[in-house]
């Protein structure tokens, strides 16, 4: 019999509980897992078995089918080459924004649809609503667990696709369903960092695809710290694992990287959670997506986000051939090339583009632009 909807169960209890509630609105469902890493190294963290079996059990629960597809192929080709790339330019690349847009909302979508689902459903924290026939991605009833930032680059026909269950819950509620329902994933942890890298020691495991390559780590006086264990290892913003604390010529606030210099191979790093190294008014980002097709003018008012969680911040967006220049009313924090800024306008998401340079001491900001 051929289901309405196909849900993408992760083994993890929002996605089961996504299953649920269509389930019990009469939607004729199925469950499909995907597989998206295969790792050789026993000990990488990532628990596909285990996360597996979950989904089988929550299937056998619900008494609906479940489809196993290994999308690992997929996964590596659109989004962890483009990971890798990312951290060789010396970037921080968010490849969630990227594995949704290829693998969960395309290659899964297509799939689902060769089965003969008109809509695919997942556990993600947003909302959908269709105006004057055109679809809006919504921030998510509770705030703290909203996704849309994840999924800003999704188009039209996706949207169009897709149900998000949970968009009007909150996680409490959500365990409760699942709780209620004697779901086995009802206690389950949630689900943190990248999969593919898992409990796994960040660098260890990307030393594996670029070697560590030892420089210079260094103020932005000049004065040289220590040796650092390769740029593309560090993040900006980064506090931890820079062995450079409670040094005798220093203040006594931790130190912070506040810049990378790929070319030199030279690490920059300052103290204090407010330096001025660490901050910036402006932006420019370019790979640029509409959730509408378009952006809603040439130049316009807007709140926008630069990571996961933070609150929207106010700004103006004025756009200049391929890319959008963001000037933000107060200054905002390590503000990181490789990842996303998005766009929002009140609660609807509006999309956004991957931030290039910003106009920080070492973000990258060219001399005409200043």
């Amino acid at each position: 019999m051929t289901v309405e909807v196909i849900v993408g169960l992760s083994g993890g209890v929002d996605s089961s509980v996504a299953a649920l509630l269509l389930q019990r609105e009469g939607v004729s469902i199925a469950g499909l897992f995907m597989q998206n890493w295969e790792d050789q190294d026993a000990g990488s963290g990532c628990s596909v078995d285990a996360d597996r079996k979950d989904a089988v059990a929550v299937c056998a629960q619900l008494g609906i089918p479940l489809h196993l597809c290994n999308f690992a192929a997929q996964y590596r080709a659109q989004v962890f080459e483009h990971f890798l790339a990312e951290h060789r330019r010396g970037r921080t690349p968010n490849p969630d924004v990227l594995c949704n847009r290829e693998i969960k909302f395309k290659t899964f979508l297509e799939h689902a649809q060769s089965l003969g689902a008109r809509q695919i459903a997942t556990g993600h924290y947003a909302r959908l609503d269709c105006v004057d026939g055109l679809w809006r991605l919504l921030r998510a009833h509770d705030q703290s667990k909203d996704q849309t930032y994840f999924l800003h680059a999704l188009g039209q026909d996706a949207l169009a696709a897709t149900r998000f269950p949970l968009g009007d819950l909150d996680k409490t509620q959500v365990r409760a369903l699942a709780r209620e329902a004697g779901l086995p994933t009802h206690a389950k942890k949630d689900s943190t960092g990248i999969c593919f890298i898992g409990e796994r020691d960040f660098r260890s495991f990307l030393a594996r695809y670029i070697p560590a390559q030892p420089g210079v780590m260094r103020t932005p006086e000049g004065v040289e710290l220590g040796e650092h264990e390769g740029v593309f290892h560090y993040t900006l913003g980064q506090r931890g694992g820079l062995g450079i604390g409670g040094r005798k010529d220093g203040d006594g606030e931790p130190w912070y990287v506040v810049g990378k210099d790929v070319a030199a191979n030279i690490l920059h790093v300052a103290q204090g959670n407010a330096n001025q190294f660490l901050h910036s008014h402006r932006l420019v980002a370019d790979g640029l997506t509409w959730i509408a097709g378009a952006p809603p003018a040439q130049a316009f008012r807007c709140s926008a986000m630069t990571r996961y969680r933070q609150t929207p911040q106010p700004c103006t967006v004025t756009l200049a051939g391929d890319e959008a220049r963001v000037s933000f009313d107060d200054a905002q924090r390590a503000v990181t090339p490789g990842q996303s800024v998005v766009f929002y306008d009140g609660e609807v998401c509006l999309g956004g583009g991957v931030i290039d340079r910003s106009d920080a001491i070492f973000g990258g900001w060219r001399t005409h632009e200043a």
